[in-house]
């Protein structure tokens, strides 16, 4: 008896929900902008500059160290 009311409930939340109309007017705000076309020009110029950049080889071993920590209930049990 249960399980049939509440399917019957169910169903009836369903078809009320599905009855709903959503409202059909929908307004949009116009808006109208106003411009002058301007054109722009700019000259670039390229210089050739070397510049030289360090590396390291062992980045981030402080990160990898902490991220690869084991504790005592990693190591196997010996009996």
């Amino acid at each position: 008896m249960k399980t049939i009311a509440t399917l019957i409930f169910v169903l009836f939340i369903g078809a009320i929900a599905q009855a709903q109309t959503a409202n059909p007017t929908v307004r949009a705000d116009v808006v109208e902008m106003t411009g002058s076309v301007e054109s722009i020009s700019e000259e670039v110029t390229l210089e050739s500059i070397t510049e030289v950049a360090r590396l390291y080889k062992r980045t981030g071993t402080r990160v990898k160290k902490e991220l690869t920590f084991s504790t005592k209930a990693d190591r196997a049990k010996t009996v």
